[in-house]
């Protein structure tokens, strides 16, 4: 069922239990009204006729000429008096005697001094009448045709009207079930349009902030984020394919060399060490990509431990060296004392590694002396971590675009590379909540600050 027609009945079902409340608290009331107002015309007849009776001293026969002559057509209130013996001093009509009073009930008035009750539809009054310091029971009953008529007359109305209302609200319900609606339909229809392929499309908002806004304020920013990551994974695998294939077609080139020409011993050995150098090029590719997928897992995943980060960074020192025996490390405490439990965090110890030695065989390998300065200091309850060079530098127009996966600046010529190594450390860096800044001067070296 569609959320439209569930309102509508929801909204019909809400209103026609109101409105049913409604008339039933009505007709309820005009009932308990009606009762109550003919008990009060019953006792007035009942006192009327006693006076005539008692105090006019009209002729019984006049009295019950007139209870006949009335009786047929304006429903006459039959009255019959009584002493407290239960003597018959007079009665509107003997022969028919509608209320047909007993001792107990004479009894009941007498002590109780009035009641009322119901015998069927007729409704009766028994009370107290004194004359002449005597005390007289009278009793008064009569049927409310025209009460009752008219009780009939407010529940068929209100049946009627009930029936038309709710159907008056089904049809309003839907009406304004399809307006309201309405733009949420114009949404979908919208949004239908959009696909992988066609991710340039944008719901169409209004100057209002109302919700439906607010929603496709929220659904163009999600298309804007999901737009950026395909274009990111189309730049992604382009670069991928680009740095694939360089040292692919290499390895390729310079094996289909050595098949087609005689080649000495040293001439094959230095096809081998290009092919070999080429092959470490696509290994370190494929070991930077898989770190930085890590790097972008949800931190939930990644196990985080307590890590001492300058045991980090002595490993990381004596890994680059032994990959490359031309760089060279200065590892220093710039403060003169630090505590032990101040070099400790909880973060994963591979992926800090990692972020570490790329910092410092870029500081190795963009300075000629292929040295590269670590510096530990705390600031602010705060790990500072400096990876210093006194290499080449950075263009300022290169600074700002340093850390963007597969970007490489003016000085890609200087020494290979493949983009990947600041933005996989700046995903790690940011992964373990902390921030990493880039100083640099042209001919004068390059500082990387972490803050852990």
């Amino acid at each position: 069922m569609k959320i439209r027609t569930q309102i509508t009945l929801l909204f019909s079902l809400i209103t026609a239990s109101i409105l049913l409340i409604f008339a039933t608290i009505i007709y309820i009331s005009a009932k308990q009204n009606r009762d109550k107002e003919f008990y009060s015309l019953l006792k007035k007849e009942a006192i009327t006729k006693a006076n005539l009776y008692f105090k006019a001293k009209v002729p019984p026969q006049t009295l019950q000429q007139i209870y006949h002559n009335n009786y047929q057509t304006i429903q006459e209130v039959e009255v019959a008096v009584y002493d407290k013996e239960f003597h018959l001093l007079y009665h509107d009509a003997v022969d028919i005697d509608f209320v047909k009073e007993t001792p107990d009930m004479i009894h009941e008035i007498y002590s109780k001094g009035e009641i009322k009750f119901h015998q069927g539809d007729w409704q009766v009054i028994g009370l107290i009448y004194s004359y002449n310091n005597n005390k007289y029971i009278i009793t008064a009953a009569a049927y409310d045709q025209y009460g009752y008529n008219e009780l009939k007359s407010l529940l068929r109305n209100s049946c009627i009207i009930f029936i038309f209302s709710i159907l008056f609200i089904i049809l309003v319900g839907f009406y304004f079930s399809k307006k309201v609606f309405q733009p949420i339909k114009n949404l979908t229809t919208e949004m239908k349009k959009i696909s992988a392929n066609y991710l340039t499309v944008r719901l169409k908002t209004k100057p209002e902030k109302d919700e439906l806004s607010e929603l496709a304020i929220t659904f163009n920013q999600m298309l804007n984020r999901l737009e950026n990551s395909f274009e990111t994974q189309k730049h992604f695998v382009s670069n991928i394919s680009h740095e694939l294939r360089t040292p692919l077609a290499a390895i390729i080139a310079e094996l289909e060399l050595s098949l087609h020409h005689q080649k000495t011993t040293e001439e094959y050995q230095r096809i081998l060490k290009n092919a070999l150098s080429d092959a470490k090029k696509i290994t370190k590719l494929s070991n930077n990509l898989l770190d930085l997928a890590k790097a972008s897992y949800d931190p939930s995943k990644i196990t985080f431990k307590s890590t001492r980060i300058d045991e980090i960074l002595i490993d990381a020192c004596s890994q680059i060296q032994q990959a490359n025996a031309a760089y060279q490390t200065k590892l220093s405490f710039e403060d003169d004392f630090i505590l032990d439990s101040e070099t400790v965090l909880m973060g994963n110890e591979y992926l800090l590694k990692v972020a570490f030695i790329n910092l410092i065989e870029n500081g190795c390998k963009f300075s000629e002396d292929h040295l590269c300065h670590i510096s530990i200091s705390t600031s602010n309850s705060k790990l500072q971590l400096k990876f210093s060079d006194r290499g080449i530098g950075i263009p300022t127009e290169d600074i700002t675009k340093i850390f963007t996966p597969f970007y490489r600046g003016k000085n890609k010529s200087f020494t290979y590379g493949n983009g990947i190594g600041l933005s996989l450390t700046k995903k790690i860096i940011e992964l373990h909540s902390g921030t990493i800044n880039v100083t640099s001067q042209l001919h004068q070296g390059t500082t990387l600050t972490i803050l852990l």
